[in-house]
């Protein structure tokens, strides 16, 4: 008997990097799923991918709209060219793209082909548009639309411009005529390389979609995209305060590890695709995925009281609502900005003390030169903290990855800091401390399952500034703490325990 099996092949597409993702068939029938049944079966409802790379979303629509629209439209070559002309439109974001996108949807890459599906079209590209266009620089070598470096986008004209039309071009400018969408839906690029500052400095970009989606007012918008956006940072906080302020987000499936949506794709902070409803305000229905597990929905505002971003979990709502009962002061007053003593990352001083009011200085790297990593620095480069150099302190590195593991670390290990020392930009500090037992007790606190999950709330990407300290309360540090002590303490229950526990792993 012969085997028949004939696989899809978008579900055998490569991703050629974690800035711009292919979307798999499964994916995208289940960001489909979200919207309302009929709008299928509507021969007036107008779809647009505004980002599309291989077409995905654009032929599980027509499929649907094939079979939704089949009493209107009985005869089968009439209901094909009327969703293809009528209904169904894509911008591409390469040339190659548009190309591998008009073979999803019309079977071909020249619209009009002798083997499109659609025998309407009388020009090559059809409703799947692609036109090279160009970023618009401004007097300080920016594009105006997208943040592009000029110096970094004009070494060579054969290079890729990047400059994607949906963000750069109106929508009469691309399709010759002013259009109006009832859904707008998508995956598009996360970020760019802007080289500035090293040369594979990225910005983020998504969210430069979304908010051009929301322009265009359409009934429906529904993108998957980083979900860095939750706690913002690096240049998204204005895009954080405009999401969860908007109450047409309806939706939200949460992705904490990419892996678990995009196989083989690690993206930190995990990603999230959501469903805008322009007609219909209210709070959110939120869906956790782990492991290929969605947790319980839970329909909540996107933002708690005294909160400003995104509460990730819907058991960390509970919990962080008994937390907040108790009125304590945060502990990220306690810890210093980034750079606490003026002194850059890649400033490592001295292996040995020249003179004798060299500080100590702790330093991240593995030299051999420097012993247990720690340096000396002249008392003179330290050019802010100076009252932080005599505490009793707390050092912690400013940023850890962890990779995809899980359950999660979330911060480095803390470690002591003696008066009259100090670090470069790989630590912050955190303090000041009566003496080394204070120090040590507040270390205990931070070795908790607790104290990092609450710092895991707000930390969704590598770095881990005081601001992800946010919702970790300050405890009476003149004794050590367990997790045993802060369940009972916050009156936790078994389940809301078992949850932490699961979360993260224990801190040698």
């Amino acid at each position: 008997m012969k085997n028949n099996y004939s696989p899809d092949i978008l579900n055998c597409l490569a991703n050629l990097s974690s800035d711009e993702v292919f979307t798999s068939p499964e994916l995208a029938n289940r960001m489909l799923d979200l919207l309302p049944p009929e709008l299928f079966r509507s021969t007036k409802t107008r779809f647009l991918d505004p980002c599309t790379k291989s077409g995905v979303f654009l032929r599980e629509i027509a499929k649907r709209l094939l079979t939704g629209l089949e009493e209107q439209i009985p005869d089968l070559q009439q209901r094909i060219d009327h969703i293809m002309t009528k209904q169904v439109f894509g911008i591409a974001c390469t040339d190659l793209t548009a190309e591998m996108s008009r073979r999803t949807l019309y079977c071909t890459k020249q619209a009009n082909g002798e083997y499109s599906v659609s025998t309407a079209f009388r020009d090559t590209q059809g409703n799947l548009r692609y036109d090279r266009c160009y970023h618009t620089w401004n007097a300080q070598g920016r594009c105006e639309h997208c943040g592009a470096s000029q110096g970094e986008y004009l070494r060579a004209d054969a290079r890729e411009t990047y400059a994607y039309p949906f963000i750069h071009n109106s929508i009469k400018e691309i399709f010759q005529k002013e259009m109006q969408f009832d859904v707008i839906i998508g995956n598009p690029p996360y970020q760019m390389n802007v080289g500035v500052e090293k040369e594979n400095y990225a910005i983020a970009i998504y969210h430069k979609f979304v908010q051009q989606a929301k322009i265009l007012n359409p009934r429906y918008l529904c993108m998957i995209i980083p979900a860095r956006w939750y706690a913002g940072g690096r240049g998204l906080d204005e895009f954080r305060d405009e999401m969860l302020h908007d109450k047409s987000i309806r939706v939200i499936h949460d992705f904490p590890e990419s892996i678990d949506c995009f196989p083989g794709v690690e993206i930190q902070g995990g990603v999230c695709y959501f469903l805008w409803d322009r007609d219909n305000k209210g709070d959110c229905t939120i869906i956790t995925h782990n492991k290929n597990i969605s947790g319980e929905p839970m329909n909540r505002p996107l933002l708690e009281k005294d909160c400003q971003t995104l509460i990730r979990y819907n058991q960390s709502v509970i919990i962080l609502r008994k937390i907040q009962k108790q009125n304590e002061p945060s502990f990220s007053q306690l810890v210093s900005p980034q750079t606490p003593f003026g002194l850059i990352t890649s400033y490592k001083g001295t292996p040995k003390r020249v003179n004798v009011s060299d500080l100590k200085m702790y330093i991240s790297g593995n030299e051999k030169e420097y012993k247990g990593g720690s340096a000396f620095c002249p008392i003179d480069k330290i050019t802010k903290g100076k009252e932080m150099v005599g505490w009793h302190k707390v050092y912690i590195s400013k940023a850890y990855g962890g990779g995809m593991a899980f359950p999660h670390m979330v911060i480095g290990t803390p470690f002591y800091g003696e008066p009259k020392t100090v670090c470069n930009q790989s630590y912050l500090v955190i303090g000041p401390l009566k003496d080394k037992i204070e120090a040590e007790n507040m270390i205990s606190y931070i070795k908790t399952k607790m104290f990092r999950f609450l710092v895991l709330q707000k930390k969704n990407a590598q770095d881990a500034m005081r601001g992800v300290y946010q919702f970790v309360p300050v405890q009476d540090f003149s004794h050590p703490w367990t997790d045993e002590m802060l369940y009972k303490k916050y009156n936790l229950d078994k389940d809301e325990i078992a949850f932490i526990e699961s979360m993260i792993r224990p801190m040698e």
